[in-house]
Order: structure tokens, then C-alpha cells, then sequence
């Protein structure tokens, strides 16, 4: 038995080792074939620290708390039981072998035999999930499963499954054998003695021979994975225990935070474009990503790293409203595509070109967006992205969906010219009137005509912003939408109230550019976000309030890639330290049929997701008096999406069921008289999902949304009169 063990063991041993050190060289060169991606060794330590502490901490797994703690175990046991795959190496020639050192220390016992049982019960509890929630069953394609590869995923749960058990399987074994030397102690065999008790009557060669088949198992079943993972280079479910450390130490923020808030810009060879100079840029220079190979080596590392587990999928609003875009199955795809077009790309000339196989040589044919059929990527599930960024913030391994959808998207735009036809007004809009909607930016000041007092103008009334403490930035909605305009109006009164002094740059202020950049627009945005970054200079500008939250994100975390630093802060955080400070104060109805009103709020991604404003316009509604707040099930980091970001304010949503009305019914099953929100776009489209529902009954006449700082106004002015 022993010798049969000693000859399988090392057999499986040497090929598992041999190939997986020529699949990751093979994964290496792949990678590699991505462009430069800068910015992301900076701040080893941090990074460093980042990686312990997502690693030891598991802070995105367990955003998913109880399936965070389970695989918690489970992930700690593949690390801290390496060393019992050694030590069956070392029975296979001695069946009382133990490492030295620690062997027999008791505290690597204890640890040992806590971290098999623990992981055990974790693999167990994660194989129970998986089968609760197979696409096949009830969930169908809201599974997060669907799309999946499920043999890979029972492949490596299994795996691990039986690994635990063949270790308890020699602990038992151990226990027998210390018996026979009169050296069994329940301290030693903490958590396994009452399993060895059940063998202490066997023959010692019996137990030896159990060591040295147990062993064997234990090692074919280890080296046995590492060969179908080496067979298998896109596996992720199995790769990510490797790839998961360096794409989480290269990520976009060192400190730890998420691919999202800023839009990077476009780069070619790794350095950004020089917009000012752009005659000077190669006419073969790829602007966005029209090729696998055009994404960054980062971009191709996400896709090798992807584990299938589906929590981007499952937060995606598209994909939860029937339409074809799922962030995992872009990934996927993107992977498979890589890597079966890699031997083309890797090929040292036309010659060995030519001679590899049928599927690689239509792989490298196949275009990278176009319709379902033909392309990697369906091209309606480019454009159904709303840049929520749901998928970004539930990722566990920091995939950046996100970049990537928008890389794609400039390519389309830039050079294919292939969008969807309704961009084409907004596209206009922005490049002759400065706004999406295309309106005389000699009206940008309307908002302003019925207000009680005075609003001060950069140039008009004031020479410069050093004259006041803020530029109220209204932005395009603010200026030209009638539903946004009132959340404007109501800004501008409280600030008043509160004598906080600001002012406006009236028709001098154009669109920051955010739709153009998300639909992939990158020269307008340039050419808005420098006419603008040229009237801060010259106007001296220094703290912004925004009302927009799209305007919010843009002017604080974009414009610095212009060279302009702005401390920018939305209208709620404001308002609330108004309140925190005196400033404002909040007054209850008289009217008892006022009093008791509920409220929901629905929180903007591009405030909430984006830049983490989750508490200040919470904190203004809970100061309201005479209400009642009442959450939505989906809320801050795992809020639904109203549908019009990404630019899709201005597309049709042709596929599946309206976003807008799944995140309007939520708001309405709440019970609120009152759905308010942070941000005009989302304001929008709220709305329209509440009049469809009221126009269907399913939904009472009388509730209505409105932005925070409209409910706050109401409860101020009460206090005046």
C-alpha cells in the first residue's frame, strides 16, 4: 500500500506542479498583452495594507454578511491547512511522520483541527446556497447564478469538501496510532479524539495503511484540482484564490476604495490624451477599446480574476428589469474572448499565424461589440448600462466593470460612429447650447425671476467668487428642467435664509459634461469641461454647492484631471450643517393632516454609490418634525438605480421592463407620502414612474416626490409664518 501510495502521490504531483507553472506563465503573457495602465503601484504600503485587510477582514465579502462569514472560514482554511498537505507528504514515507517544530505543538493541533471543522461547515452552508438558488429552480435568470459555469463551481466546492474530510480522516487516524503508543490526549486531538476513539482497537499496520491511503486521497484530490485548473485558464471560480491578492493590490485606489466617482480618461500607451494638442496624436492611436488587447494588462487581470459568484448580476438594474446586459457575463465573455484569441496575439509571426486553428483564427475576426450573434459583446447590453455602479460595489475581488463598459462605449462612438440614434440630439445639444436639452443658454437665469430677493451673477453683481463663500452651480436640469427648477428655487431660499452668501455664473455656466463623457463622448466632454475649467479660473473659484449629483461628481472628482481643484459639496451636506448650526430650523405642521406624513428616500447612485453621501440627507429628513421616515428594502450601497445615468436619460428603453417604475414601486410599497431624493435626474425619472403608476391605480394621487431640500423649505417657511 505504501509504496503504491508513494509512487500515485508523486506522479500526480509532478504533472499537477508542471502544469500549473506553464499555465500561469501562459496567464502572465496574456495579461501582458494589455496597454500600460498608470497609477497603480503608487503607495506600496498602503496597497499592502489594503490587500491584509480585504484579505484577513474580508470588508467586501462581507458586505453579504452571513455568506461573508461562512466563506471566511472557508478561505482562511485553503490558506492556514496548506501545511497538512505537507504533512501527507511526509506520511506517505512514514505514517507517524509530523513537521517538525509545530508538528506536535499544541496550538498548531488546535488551529488545525478548528480551521478543518469551521471550513467543513462553511463549504457545506455554501454548497446548501448554491443548490437554493440554481438558475434551473424558481429564480431562473435572477439567479446569480445564471450564466455561471456550475461544474466549475461544484468542482472546486466539492474539492475542498473532500480535502477537509480527508484531513479529519488522519486526525482520526493520528489518534489511533498516538493509542498505540500510549500517547493519545483529548488536548492534543481537541475536536477529532472522539473519532479516533472508534479506531483505537485496530491493528497498528491497519492504521498505517489507512495513513497511507488517506494521504494518497488527500493528495490525488489536491493535485487532481491543480491539473483541471491548469487545463482550464478562464476557471475562475478556482483561479481567483491566486489572482484575487495582485488585482486587489493593483486596484484603482490605493486606500482601498472603489472604481468609481471619477471616469478615467482616455489613454494611449498608458499616458492620458492631451485634448489641446490632439492633432499631434497618432491616426492609428486607439481612442477607447475597440480590441480585447486595447484594454489596460489591469482590465485583462479583472476578467481573469471574475469568480462567477453573480453578486454584480444580481444588483445590476438592467439585468433586473429583463434587459440583456449582466456585468458578470460581460466579464465572462471578455475573459473566454481573451484568452481564445490570445495564441494569435502571441504568435511571433504571420506564418504561425496562419497555421493555428480554425477557432482561434474566427476568434480573432469575431468584432468585440456588435449584434448578440456575431459580436463578444451584445451591443444592446453595451448601451443598457446606467454606470450605477452596483456592480463595482458589490464586487468581491474589485472588478472595474464600469471602466470598462465606457472604454467600450468610446470606441463605438469615436471612431465606429455606432450609438443610439436619440444621442445624436444630445450630442447637439451639448456642442451648440451647452445642455442636453438644446435650450438658449440666455434662459439659464429663469429659474431665478420669481424669487423674493435678489440672486447675485459672477460678472453682474460681483466681479469674482472671492466676494462670496460659495457658486451655487445649478446645472442644466437645474436651469431648464420644470420639476428641477423648483429644487433649485427651494436651495436658493434656504441658503438665503441661512445668509449664506453665494452666487451663480448664470449664462456664463455650461454642462460639466457628464452625459457626454458617460455615452462615450470624450472630445465633448473635453470641450465642456475645459470652457468651463477656463471661467473657474478666470471667476476664481474655490467651494461649489451642486444640487445635480451628476454635476456633484463630476466637478469634484473629474475636473482635477484638468488641473482644477474645487472643494465641491452637494446641497444636502450643506443644508444639513445649516440645520447642525442654527442656521435653519425645521418647524411642524399645524395642520394635523400634514402631520405623520411618510417619507422614503431614494438614493442617487452618483451621490450615494459614487462618493458615499449616504447620511447628510437622511439626517435632513429625520430632522423634519411631524414626519415619519421609512426606508426601502434596497437602500445606500445596495440602492436601485432610477435609471438615468449613463446617459440613459436621453435613450429610449426599448428592452425589458422600465427601471425607473421597479425603483418607483419600491418608493410606493413603503407606504411614503412623500418619495424624496438628491438629485434632479433622479427626480425625473421618479416621477414619470409614479404618474405611470398612479395612471394604472397601483398607486395613491396624492403622494408625490420632491428633492430634500423642498421638504426642508416647507418645514423652514412654517417656522417664519
Amino acid at each position: 500500500m505504501q509504496i503504491l501510495a508513494i509512487v500515485v502521490s508523486l506522479a500526480i504531483a509532478a504533472v499537477g506542479v508542471a502544469l500549473f507553472g506553464k499555465t500561469i506563465g501562459h496567464m502572465v503573457s496574456v495579461i501582458k498583452l494589455g496597454q500600460p495602465a498608470q497609477g497603480r503601484t503608487d503607495n506600496p504600503g498602503q496597497r499592502t495594507a489594503t490587500l491584509v485587510k480585504e484579505t484577513l477582514g474580508h470588508t467586501r465579502m462581507l458586505q453579504w454578511s452571513h455568506i461573508g462569514v461562512v466563506h471566511w472560514f472557508v478561505a482562511v482554511g485553503f490558506i492556514g491547512l496548506f501545511l497538512s498537505l505537507v504533512t501527507a507528504f511526509g506520511q506517505l514515507f512514514d505514517a507517524h511522520f509530523a513537521l517538525p517544530i509545530v508538528g506536535h505543538w499544541i496550538v498548531f493541533e488546535w488551529v488545525t483541527e478548528i480551521l478543518t471543522w469551521t471550513g467543513l461547515i462553511g463549504i457545506a452552508a455554501l454548497i446548501v446556497i448554491r443548490l437554493r438558488h440554481l438558475p434551473s429552480g424558481s429564480e431562473g435568470r435572477y439567479s446569480r447564478f445564471f450564466g455561471s459555469r456550475s461544474w466549475q463551481a461544484y468542482y472546486v466546492e466539492y474539492t475542498i469538501l473532500g480535502v477537509l474530510i480527508c484531513i479529519l480522516g488522519l486526525r482520526t487516524l493520528e489518534y489511533g496510532l498516538a493509542a498505540h503508543l500510549g500517547e493519545a490526549s483529548k488536548w492534543h486531538f481537541p475536536l477529532t479524539w472522539f473519532l479516533g476513539e472508534a479506531v483505537t482497537g485496530w491493528p497498528e499496520s491497519r492504521l498505517e495503511n489507512g495513513i497511507y491511503l488517506v494521504a494518497m486521497i488527500k493528495i490525488i484530490i489536491s493535485f487532481a484540482w491543480m491539473i483541471t485548473i491548469s487545463l482550464n485558464a478562464t476557471m475562475g471560480v478556482a483561479w481567483h484564490r491566486f489572482t484575487a491578492w495582485p488585482n486587489i493590490w493593483f486596484k484603482r485606489e490605493a486606500d482601498g476604495g472603489t472604481a468609481l466617482g471619477a471616469l478615467q480618461p482616455i489613454s494611449v500607451n498608458g499616458a492620458p490624451i492631451d485634448f489641446e494638442n490632439i492633432d499631434e496624436l497618432d491616426e492609428d492611436a486607439a481612442l477607447g477599446v475597440g480590441k480585447v488587447e486595447d484594454f489596460t494588462w489591469k482590465g485583462l487581470l479583472d476578467f481573469t480574476t471574475c469568480t462567477e459568484c453573480g453578486r454584480c448580476q444580481s444588483q445590476c438594474p438592467a439585468w433586473n428589469t429583463d434587459k440583456p446586459l449582466s456585468p458578470k457575463l460581460v466579464v465572462m465573455n471578455l475573459r473566454e474572448h481573451a484568452y481564445a484569441k490570445a495564441p494569435y496575439l502571441l504568435a511571433s509571426d504571420d506564418e504561425t499565424r496562419k497555421s493555428l486553428p480554425e477557432l482561434v483564427l474566427a476568434e480573432q475576426e469575431k468584432p468585440l461589440v456588435g449584434p448578440a450573434d456575431v459580436a463578444v459583446i451584445d451591443e444592446d447590453a453595451l448601451w443598457a448600462c446606467t454606470s450605477c455602479g452596483a456592480c463595482v460595489q458589490q464586487c468581491p475581488v474589485d472588478i472595474e466593470h464600469v471602466d470598462a463598459i465606457m472604454d467600450m462605449r468610446r470606441y463605438q462612438v469615436l471612431i465606429e460612429s455606432s450609438f443610439p440614434s436619440e444621442l445624436n440630439g444630445l450630442f447637439k445639444g451639448l456642442e451648440n447650447k451647452g445642455n442636453p436639452w438644446n435650450m438658449n443658454p440666455s434662459g439659464r437665469m429663469d429659474w431665478a425671476k420669481d424669487l423674493p430677493f435678489e440672486v447675485k451673477q459672477v460678472g453682474a453683481d460681483v466681479e469674482s467668487l472671492d466676494e462670496v463663500e460659495y457658486l451655487f452651480w445649478v446645472g442644466c436640469a437645474g436651469a431648464f428642467e420644470d420639476r428641477a427648477k423648483k429644487t433649485t428655487q427651494a436651495v436658493a431660499e434656504l441658503l438665503n435664509i441661512a445668509g449664506v452668501s453665494f452666487a451663480v455664473l448664470g449664462d456664463g455656466e455650461t454642462c460639466t459634461g457628464d452625459p457626454a463623457r458617460r455615452s462615450g463622448n470624450e472630445f465633448v466632454f473635453q470641450q465642456l469641461a475645459m470652457q468651463n475649467a477656463e471661467v473657474f479660473k478666470e471667476t476664481k473659484v474655490r467651494k461649489v454647492v451642486a444640487t445635480c449629483a451628476h454635476c456633484f461628481n463630476t466637478l469634484k472628482n473629474e475636473y482635477s484631471q484638468l488641473g482644477v481643484e474645487l472643494d465641491v459639496i452637494h446641497h444636502t451636506q450643506l443644508l444639513n450643517r445649516l440645520v447642525r448650526d442654527g442656521k435653519l430650523t425645521p418647524v411642524a405642521p399645524t395642520d394635523s393632516s400634514l402631520n405623520g406624513q411618510k417619507i422614503t428616500y431614494h438614493d442617487p447612485c452618483y451621490l450615494g454609490r459614487h462618493n458615499q453621501v449616504y447620511d447628510a440627507p437622511r439626517e435632513l429628513l429625520d430632522i423634519i418634525p411631524g414626519a415619519e421616515y421609512a426606508e426601502m428594502p434596497r437602500n445606500k450601497t445596495k440602492s436601485f438605480c432610477c435609471g438615468a445615468g449613463g446617459a440613459r436619460m436621453w435613450m429610449e428603453e426599448k428592452l425589458g421592463t422600465r427601471i425607473n417604475v421597479n425603483r418607483t414601486t419600491e418608493a410606493v410599497e413603503t407606504g411614503a407620502d412623500k418619495i424624496a431624493t438628491g438629485c434632479p435626474f433622479c427626480r425625473v425619472m421618479l416621477s414619470d414612474g409614479l404618474t405611470a403608476k398612479q395612471a394604472d391605480g397601483s398607486a395613491r394621487e396624492t403622494v408625490e416626490v420632491q428633492d430634500v431640500a423642498q421638504l426642508l423649505l416647507a418645514s423652514v417657511k412654517r417656522g417664519e409664518s
